[in-house]
């Protein structure tokens, strides 16, 4: 079973930032399309951002873009989103996913996460 390991959530004020990182144990992670999803309290899971395996393409939903970047680094197995600007509504638990796609997640990726809080 692949190993996904988010970390860097926590607390921050409105119009702070955060940087989350996942740690992937997956051999044939170059291999992978990644993305971000979040869970909001009392929400469904929503898409937030993907990219590609070559990290050459990204997509992001609309309610992050121009805030939030994804990138991976293939040589250490990681990903990262680094969020800007952040908004109360962003608070959510994060996890890293593989997916097929840009805009699509594998569920039986989404395991821990890491919360993150946004408060005054």
């Amino acid at each position: 079973q692949v190993q996904l390991v988010e970390s860097g959530g926590g607390l921050v004020q409105p119009g702070g930032s955060l940087r989350l990182s996942c740690l992937t144990s997956e051999w044939d992670f170059s291999m992978s399309f990644m993305t971000w999803v979040r869970r909001p309290p009392g929400k469904e899971l929503e898409w937030v951002a993907g990219i590609n395996r070559e990290g050459s393409r990204t997509d992001y939903a609309d309610s992050v873009g121009g805030r939030f970047t994804i990138s991976r680094d293939r040589a250490k197995n990681m990903v990262y989103l680094q969020m800007d600007s952040l908004k109360v509504e962003d608070s959510a638990v994060y996890y890293c996913a593989r997916g097929p796609s840009l805009r699509l997640w594998y569920n039986s990726d989404i395991r821990q996460g890491t919360q993150v809080t946004v408060s005054a």
